[in-house]
């Protein structure tokens, strides 16, 4: 069976690989807005459902795994942001306090669709100004961005500098890199079972 990853994720590519050897990744380039949906905890999983089922629909007999990741503070979503001063505003607000990071996958095959979340708690030492400077002017060395808050949730990697940050954590910490995989795992045992 073919088992496509419906993400561009470097990290996400890497995580999978504890799970399988051989996949393709299709990216899935849909418009990340959903309407009508109130509850922000509920975003991540609905985005990851509308991206498998856009790669899904063309390969049907393809295991298609879809994921989202997002940062949520003040019972508002934070996104990738949009430019450094984006980037500032975002790590501004996650300094000495907690957050929510939920990852939403969803598995489809031969129009079965499973989805789920993945929710950690993340905390933040006070950040100073210098401090979130530097990181902004961080640069990336594993993906195609040229700076470490780019095309990251909440305008981190957790798994880079931005772990300097980090006070604590409830939970999986791989949830919070973007893919929870070893939940992931048993999920896709047990949705393949019953399809």
């Amino acid at each position: 069976m073919e088992i496509i990853l419906a993400s561009a994720s470097p990290r996400r590519q890497e995580l999978l690989k504890n799970i399988f050897t051989c996949f393709t990744v299709i990216p899935a380039d849909i418009d990340e807005n959903i309407s009508g949906i109130t509850d922000v905890e509920a975003l991540p999983q609905a985005i990851a459902q509308k991206k498998a089922k856009f790669i899904a629909k063309d390969y049907t007999d393809s295991l298609v795994i879809g994921c989202d990741t997002g940062v949520i503070v003040d019972g508002q979503m934070l996104g990738k942001p949009k430019d450094k001063n984006d980037a500032v505003n975002m790590l501004k607000m996650l300094s000495g306090r907690k957050h929510f990071v939920i990852t939403g996958c969803c598995l489809c095959f031969r129009e079965k669709v499973y989805s789920f979340s993945e929710k950690t708690v993340v905390e933040f030492y006070p950040l100073t100004d210098s401090e979130i400077q530097e990181y902004i002017l961080t640069a990336e060395t594993e993906s195609s961005v040229k700076y470490q808050w780019q095309d990251k949730a909440g305008g981190y990697g957790i798994q880079g500098k931005a772990g300097l940050f980090v006070k604590g954590i409830e939970g999986d910490y791989y949830n919070v890199v973007g893919l929870p995989y070893a939940r992931l795992n048993r999920e896709i045992k047990k949705f393949l079972k019953e399809v």
